[in-house]
Protein backbone atom coordinates (compact mmCIF):
# COMPACT_ATOMS: atom_id res chain seq x y z
CA UNK A 1 0.00 0.00 0.00
CA UNK A 2 2.77 2.40 0.95
CA UNK A 3 4.72 1.63 -2.25
CA UNK A 4 1.62 2.39 -4.33
CA UNK A 5 1.18 5.70 -2.51
CA UNK A 6 4.84 6.55 -3.12
CA UNK A 7 4.47 5.78 -6.83
CA UNK A 8 1.40 8.00 -7.05
CA UNK A 9 3.29 10.76 -5.23
CA UNK A 10 6.26 10.45 -7.60
CA UNK A 11 3.97 10.52 -10.61
CA UNK A 12 2.24 13.64 -9.25
CA UNK A 13 5.58 15.35 -8.66
CA UNK A 14 6.75 14.40 -12.15
CA UNK A 15 3.55 15.78 -13.66
CA UNK A 16 3.94 19.05 -11.73
CA UNK A 17 7.54 19.31 -12.88
CA UNK A 18 6.53 18.73 -16.50
CA UNK A 19 3.75 21.31 -16.25
CA UNK A 20 6.16 23.86 -14.77
CA UNK A 21 8.66 23.08 -17.55
CA UNK A 22 5.96 23.53 -20.20
CA UNK A 23 4.91 26.87 -18.68
CA UNK A 24 8.54 28.04 -18.66
CA UNK A 25 8.98 27.01 -22.31
CA UNK A 26 5.75 28.79 -23.21
CA UNK A 27 6.89 32.00 -21.50
CA UNK A 28 10.26 31.89 -23.26
CA UNK A 29 8.54 31.28 -26.60
CA UNK A 30 6.14 34.19 -26.13
CA UNK A 31 8.83 36.52 -24.81
CA UNK A 32 11.69 35.75 -27.22
CA UNK A 33 11.06 33.24 -29.98
CA UNK A 34 7.85 34.72 -31.43
CA UNK A 35 9.23 38.31 -31.57
CA UNK A 36 12.39 36.99 -33.28
CA UNK A 37 10.25 35.13 -35.83
CA UNK A 38 8.15 38.25 -36.44
CA UNK A 39 11.21 40.48 -36.92
CA UNK A 40 12.85 37.91 -39.24
CA UNK A 41 9.76 37.73 -41.41
CA UNK A 42 9.55 41.53 -41.53
CA UNK A 43 13.21 41.82 -42.62
CA UNK A 44 12.69 39.14 -45.27
CA UNK A 45 9.67 40.86 -46.84
CA UNK A 46 11.41 44.23 -46.55
CA UNK A 47 14.39 42.86 -48.51
CA UNK A 48 12.14 41.40 -51.22
CA UNK A 49 10.11 44.61 -51.53
CA UNK A 50 13.22 46.85 -51.60
CA UNK A 51 14.63 44.95 -54.59
CA UNK A 52 11.49 45.68 -56.60
CA UNK A 53 11.18 49.40 -55.81
CA UNK A 54 13.23 51.75 -57.99
CA UNK A 55 13.26 55.51 -57.42
CA UNK A 56 14.97 58.48 -59.03
CA UNK A 57 17.74 58.09 -56.45
CA UNK A 58 18.20 54.38 -57.08
CA UNK A 59 16.94 51.20 -55.48
CA UNK A 60 14.95 51.48 -52.27
CA UNK A 61 17.26 50.60 -49.34
CA UNK A 62 17.00 47.16 -47.79
CA UNK A 63 18.12 46.10 -44.31
CA UNK A 64 21.77 45.61 -45.37
CA UNK A 65 22.03 49.12 -46.84
CA UNK A 66 20.49 50.62 -43.70
CA UNK A 67 22.94 48.76 -41.43
CA UNK A 68 25.82 50.06 -43.56
CA UNK A 69 24.55 53.60 -43.10
CA UNK A 70 24.46 53.15 -39.32
CA UNK A 71 28.16 52.36 -39.47
CA UNK A 72 28.80 55.31 -41.78
CA UNK A 73 26.86 57.72 -39.54
CA UNK A 74 28.80 56.57 -36.48
CA UNK A 75 32.11 57.05 -38.33
CA UNK A 76 31.01 60.58 -39.29
CA UNK A 77 30.28 61.28 -35.63
CA UNK A 78 33.77 60.14 -34.60
CA UNK A 79 35.37 62.22 -37.37
CA UNK A 80 33.47 65.32 -36.31
CA UNK A 81 34.53 64.78 -32.68
CA UNK A 82 38.17 64.55 -33.78
CA UNK A 83 37.78 67.82 -35.68
CA UNK A 84 36.28 69.47 -32.59
CA UNK A 85 39.11 68.22 -30.37
CA UNK A 86 41.71 69.48 -32.86
CA UNK A 87 39.94 72.87 -33.01
CA UNK A 88 40.05 73.30 -29.22
CA UNK A 89 43.69 72.20 -29.10
CA UNK A 90 44.66 74.84 -31.67
CA UNK A 91 42.66 77.43 -29.76
CA UNK A 92 44.37 76.57 -26.47
CA UNK A 93 47.83 76.75 -28.08
CA UNK A 94 47.02 80.09 -29.69
CA UNK A 95 45.74 81.55 -26.41
CA UNK A 96 48.76 80.19 -24.52
CA UNK A 97 51.14 81.77 -27.03
CA UNK A 98 49.39 85.16 -26.80
CA UNK A 99 49.42 85.00 -22.99
CA UNK A 100 53.15 84.27 -23.06
CA UNK A 101 53.71 87.39 -25.17
CA UNK A 102 51.24 89.56 -23.22
CA UNK A 103 50.24 88.47 -19.66
CA UNK A 104 47.35 91.00 -19.76
CA UNK A 105 45.82 89.46 -22.85
CA UNK A 106 42.17 88.43 -22.40
CA UNK A 107 41.74 84.98 -23.88
CA UNK A 108 38.88 84.38 -26.28
CA UNK A 109 37.10 81.02 -26.13
CA UNK A 110 35.06 80.21 -29.20
CA UNK A 111 32.77 77.23 -29.49
CA UNK A 112 33.26 74.73 -32.28
CA UNK A 113 30.68 75.42 -34.98
CA UNK A 114 30.89 72.23 -37.01
CA UNK A 115 27.77 70.47 -38.24
CA UNK A 116 25.67 68.41 -35.87
CA UNK A 117 26.12 64.68 -36.37
CA UNK A 118 23.35 62.09 -36.42
CA UNK A 119 24.03 61.20 -32.77
CA UNK A 120 24.00 64.89 -31.81
CA UNK A 121 20.61 65.29 -33.44
CA UNK A 122 19.26 62.25 -31.62
CA UNK A 123 20.33 63.81 -28.32
CA UNK A 124 18.82 67.18 -29.30
CA UNK A 125 15.47 65.57 -30.12
CA UNK A 126 15.45 63.58 -26.87
CA UNK A 127 16.19 66.65 -24.73
CA UNK A 128 13.50 68.63 -26.54
CA UNK A 129 10.78 65.97 -26.30
CA UNK A 130 11.45 65.22 -22.63
CA UNK A 131 11.44 68.94 -21.78
CA UNK A 132 8.18 69.54 -23.63
CA UNK A 133 6.58 66.46 -22.09
CA UNK A 134 7.55 67.47 -18.55
CA UNK A 135 6.16 70.98 -19.05
CA UNK A 136 2.90 69.46 -20.31
CA UNK A 137 2.75 67.01 -17.38
CA UNK A 138 3.30 69.78 -14.81
CA UNK A 139 0.28 71.61 -16.24
CA UNK A 140 -1.98 68.74 -17.32
CA UNK A 141 -1.94 66.41 -14.30
CA UNK A 142 -2.93 68.98 -11.64
CA UNK A 143 -5.51 70.43 -14.05
CA UNK A 144 -6.91 66.96 -14.76
CA UNK A 145 -7.16 66.18 -11.03
CA UNK A 146 -8.95 69.47 -10.43
CA UNK A 147 -11.37 68.81 -13.29
CA UNK A 148 -12.03 65.29 -12.00
CA UNK A 149 -12.84 66.61 -8.52
CA UNK A 150 -15.03 69.49 -9.68
CA UNK A 151 -17.94 68.79 -12.04
CA UNK A 152 -18.46 72.51 -12.58
CA UNK A 153 -14.85 73.08 -13.61
CA UNK A 154 -15.01 70.02 -15.86
CA UNK A 155 -18.15 71.37 -17.54
CA UNK A 156 -16.45 74.73 -18.05
CA UNK A 157 -13.13 73.47 -19.42
CA UNK A 158 -14.12 70.29 -21.24
CA UNK A 159 -15.35 72.12 -24.38
CA UNK A 160 -12.00 73.92 -24.63
CA UNK A 161 -10.10 70.64 -24.28
CA UNK A 162 -12.26 68.94 -26.90
CA UNK A 163 -11.79 71.83 -29.37
CA UNK A 164 -8.01 72.02 -29.10
CA UNK A 165 -7.35 68.27 -28.75
CA UNK A 166 -7.58 67.45 -32.50
CA UNK A 167 -5.54 70.48 -33.64
CA UNK A 168 -2.52 69.40 -35.69
CA UNK A 169 0.96 70.42 -34.49
CA UNK A 170 1.52 71.91 -37.94
CA UNK A 171 -1.20 74.44 -37.12
CA UNK A 172 0.36 75.35 -33.76
CA UNK A 173 3.91 75.67 -35.07
CA UNK A 174 3.59 78.99 -37.02
CA UNK A 175 1.76 80.60 -34.09
CA UNK A 176 4.32 79.40 -31.57
CA UNK A 177 7.18 80.55 -33.81
CA UNK A 178 5.73 84.06 -34.09
CA UNK A 179 5.01 84.33 -30.35
CA UNK A 180 8.49 83.12 -29.36
CA UNK A 181 10.13 85.50 -31.85
CA UNK A 182 8.09 88.42 -30.47
CA UNK A 183 8.49 87.72 -26.75
CA UNK A 184 11.86 85.98 -26.46
CA UNK A 185 14.21 88.82 -27.36
CA UNK A 186 17.68 88.63 -25.85
CA UNK A 187 21.23 89.41 -26.94
CA UNK A 188 22.51 86.47 -24.89
CA UNK A 189 19.71 83.86 -24.77
CA UNK A 190 20.03 80.97 -22.33
CA UNK A 191 18.37 78.61 -24.81
CA UNK A 192 17.87 78.94 -28.54
CA UNK A 193 14.59 80.06 -30.07
CA UNK A 194 14.42 76.86 -32.12
CA UNK A 195 14.52 74.77 -28.93
CA UNK A 196 11.76 76.86 -27.31
CA UNK A 197 9.61 76.68 -30.44
CA UNK A 198 9.84 72.89 -30.67
CA UNK A 199 9.40 72.40 -26.93
CA UNK A 200 6.29 74.59 -26.66
CA UNK A 201 4.74 72.93 -29.72
CA UNK A 202 5.34 69.52 -28.16
CA UNK A 203 3.84 70.70 -24.86
CA UNK A 204 0.69 72.06 -26.50
CA UNK A 205 0.02 68.78 -28.31
CA UNK A 206 0.86 66.62 -25.27
CA UNK A 207 -1.48 68.38 -22.85
CA UNK A 208 -4.81 66.98 -23.94
CA UNK A 209 -4.41 63.18 -23.53
CA UNK A 210 -3.06 63.71 -20.02
CA UNK A 211 -5.81 66.13 -19.03
CA UNK A 212 -8.58 63.88 -20.34
CA UNK A 213 -7.28 60.61 -18.88
CA UNK A 214 -6.43 62.17 -15.52
CA UNK A 215 -9.85 63.76 -15.14
CA UNK A 216 -11.58 60.50 -16.13
CA UNK A 217 -9.42 58.52 -13.70
CA UNK A 218 -10.20 60.88 -10.82
CA UNK A 219 -13.93 61.11 -11.54
CA UNK A 220 -14.31 57.32 -11.76
CA UNK A 221 -12.67 56.45 -8.42
CA UNK A 222 -14.55 53.79 -6.43
CA UNK A 223 -17.11 55.42 -4.15
CA UNK A 224 -16.02 53.19 -1.25
CA UNK A 225 -12.61 54.89 -1.24
CA UNK A 226 -14.25 58.32 -1.21
CA UNK A 227 -16.52 57.25 1.66
CA UNK A 228 -13.49 56.09 3.67
CA UNK A 229 -11.94 59.51 3.20
CA UNK A 230 -15.16 61.17 4.38
CA UNK A 231 -15.40 58.92 7.43
CA UNK A 232 -11.80 59.68 8.38
CA UNK A 233 -12.39 63.38 7.65
CA UNK A 234 -9.14 63.67 5.75
CA UNK A 235 -7.98 67.18 4.88
CA UNK A 236 -8.22 68.07 1.18
CA UNK A 237 -4.47 67.77 0.63
CA UNK A 238 -4.25 64.38 2.37
CA UNK A 239 -7.37 63.22 0.51
CA UNK A 240 -5.69 63.96 -2.81
CA UNK A 241 -2.32 62.48 -1.80
CA UNK A 242 -3.58 59.29 -0.15
CA UNK A 243 -6.81 58.54 -2.01
CA UNK A 244 -7.16 60.39 -5.31
CA UNK A 245 -3.68 60.07 -6.81
CA UNK A 246 -2.98 56.38 -5.90
CA UNK A 247 -6.41 55.30 -7.14
CA UNK A 248 -6.13 57.16 -10.44
CA UNK A 249 -2.48 56.28 -11.20
CA UNK A 250 -3.39 53.74 -13.96
CA UNK A 251 -5.43 56.28 -15.92
CA UNK A 252 -2.90 59.05 -15.33
CA UNK A 253 -0.10 56.91 -16.74
CA UNK A 254 -2.26 55.82 -19.66
CA UNK A 255 -2.59 59.49 -20.53
CA UNK A 256 1.14 60.05 -20.03
CA UNK A 257 2.05 57.16 -22.32
CA UNK A 258 -0.31 58.43 -25.00
CA UNK A 259 1.10 61.94 -24.61
CA UNK A 260 4.69 60.75 -24.85
CA UNK A 261 3.90 58.97 -28.13
CA UNK A 262 2.14 62.07 -29.44
CA UNK A 263 5.02 64.27 -28.26
CA UNK A 264 7.62 62.21 -30.13
CA UNK A 265 5.61 62.24 -33.38
CA UNK A 266 4.89 65.95 -33.05
CA UNK A 267 8.53 66.80 -32.46
CA UNK A 268 9.76 65.06 -35.62
CA UNK A 269 7.12 66.85 -37.70
CA UNK A 270 7.91 70.21 -36.08
CA UNK A 271 11.66 69.81 -36.66
CA UNK A 272 11.06 68.96 -40.32
CA UNK A 273 8.75 71.91 -40.94
CA UNK A 274 10.65 74.55 -38.94
CA UNK A 275 14.12 73.20 -39.74
CA UNK A 276 14.96 73.10 -36.06
CA UNK A 277 17.91 70.91 -35.01
CA UNK A 278 17.00 67.27 -34.42
CA UNK A 279 16.06 64.06 -36.19
CA UNK A 280 13.30 65.73 -38.18
CA UNK A 281 15.78 68.19 -39.69
CA UNK A 282 18.16 65.32 -40.44
CA UNK A 283 15.45 63.53 -42.45
CA UNK A 284 14.52 66.68 -44.35
CA UNK A 285 18.16 67.59 -45.09
CA UNK A 286 18.81 64.12 -46.48
CA UNK A 287 15.67 64.34 -48.61
CA UNK A 288 16.86 67.69 -49.99
CA UNK A 289 20.39 66.38 -50.46
CA UNK A 290 19.31 63.78 -52.98
CA UNK A 291 22.51 61.73 -52.93
CA UNK A 292 22.67 58.02 -53.67
CA UNK A 293 22.84 57.28 -49.93
CA UNK A 294 20.01 59.62 -48.92
CA UNK A 295 17.26 57.00 -48.96
CA UNK A 296 19.27 54.60 -46.82
CA UNK A 297 20.13 57.38 -44.36
CA UNK A 298 16.47 58.44 -44.15
CA UNK A 299 15.44 54.83 -43.55
CA UNK A 300 18.09 54.55 -40.83
CA UNK A 301 16.59 57.65 -39.19
CA UNK A 302 13.09 56.13 -39.47
CA UNK A 303 14.26 52.97 -37.70
CA UNK A 304 15.91 55.02 -34.95
CA UNK A 305 12.80 57.20 -34.51
CA UNK A 306 10.61 54.12 -34.13
CA UNK A 307 13.02 52.38 -31.77
CA UNK A 308 13.35 55.46 -29.55
CA UNK A 309 9.57 55.81 -29.44
CA UNK A 310 9.33 52.17 -28.34
CA UNK A 311 11.96 52.69 -25.61
CA UNK A 312 10.21 55.82 -24.32
CA UNK A 313 6.94 53.90 -24.02
CA UNK A 314 8.65 50.99 -22.23
CA UNK A 315 10.31 53.44 -19.85
CA UNK A 316 6.94 54.97 -18.98
CA UNK A 317 5.47 51.50 -18.47
CA UNK A 318 8.28 50.54 -16.06
CA UNK A 319 7.79 53.78 -14.16
CA UNK A 320 4.09 52.99 -13.89
CA UNK A 321 4.92 49.55 -12.49
CA UNK A 322 7.03 51.16 -9.78
CA UNK A 323 4.46 53.70 -8.61
CA UNK A 324 1.21 51.78 -9.18
CA UNK A 325 -0.28 49.60 -6.46
CA UNK A 326 -2.04 47.44 -9.07
CA UNK A 327 0.82 45.74 -10.95
CA UNK A 328 -1.55 43.62 -13.02
CA UNK A 329 -2.93 46.70 -14.77
CA UNK A 330 0.41 47.33 -16.48
CA UNK A 331 0.55 44.63 -19.12
CA UNK A 332 0.64 46.30 -22.54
Amino acid sequence: MSSTTEKIGRLANTEQTMNAFKRAISKITNAMLLPVIGITMFLFFWSIAAQNIHTSLGEFPGPVAVVEQFSSLFDEHLTEREKAAAFYQRQDKRNAAKLAMDPNYVTKIRAYTGKETFLDQILTSLVTVISGFLVAAIIAIPLGIWMGLSKRLNSALNPIVQIFKPVSPLAWLPLVTMVVSALYVSNDPMVSKSFLTSMITVSLCSLWPMVINTSIGVSSINSDLLNVSKVLRLPARTHIQKIIIPASIPMIFTGMRLSFSVAWMVLIAAEMLAQNPGLGKFVWDEFQNGSSDSLARIMAAVVVIGFIGFLLDRAMMQLQRRVSWDKSSVNI
